[in-house]
């Protein structure tokens, strides 16, 4: 793997990841990996590219879909993908989109329910980590119930909402 440069003002924080990923797919080990891969080292390293923002990259570089990159190369369309995508932009999305009713909000319990059962399934455990991780970034209103109504005095069933457009 002897010639594999970082292109100047990248960096070398993260690279390392970088530069052994590309090397698992550098199967001839000639500092150069295959088109047809970059999707999946992409995938591998966190990005998550579409297959059409791919061919514009390798489109960019002049490379075409049975060509090589070099690792610097490489190293540059990872650089751009990343600074190009926002993870917080897509949470909120796919928070948005789970508004249904257009409230502003979705309900605690809601999303709680929605990250143990739908795609990576997180634990309760993890969930209620997360929460309190994030305690601080989203404005959360509490409903208390008004006047007794028939429950006693101590049971307050706490509603905790998250409001989407706090930020």
């Amino acid at each position: 793997m002897a010639g594999l440069t970082v292109p100047p003002g990248l960096g070398v924080g993260g690279d390392a990841e970088y530069k052994e990923c590309f090397s698992l797919y550098d199967k001839q080990q000639r500092g150069k990996m295959k088109a047809t891969d970059l999707l999946m080292v992409m995938r591998c390293l966190g990005a998550s590219p579409t297959p059409g923002e791919v061919q514009r990259h390798l489109q960019t570089h002049g490379i075409d879909r049975n060509g090589e990159l070099d690792f610097s190369t490489f190293l540059t369309i990872m650089h751009m993908q990343i600074k190009q995508e926002d993870p917080e932009k897509e949470i909120l999305l796919a928070m948005l989109m789970a508004d249904k009713e257009k409230k502003g909000y979705i309900m605690a319990s809601e999303l709680r329910s929605k990250l143990v059962k739908l795609g990576e399934k997180l634990t309760h455990k993890e969930v209620k980590k997360h929460f309190k991780e994030t305690d601080n970034v989203f404005q959360t209103e509490t409903d208390v119930p008004s006047s007794g109504c028939g429950r006693r005095k101590d049971d307050t069933r706490r509603k905790q909402k998250l409001n989407l457009m706090a930020k």
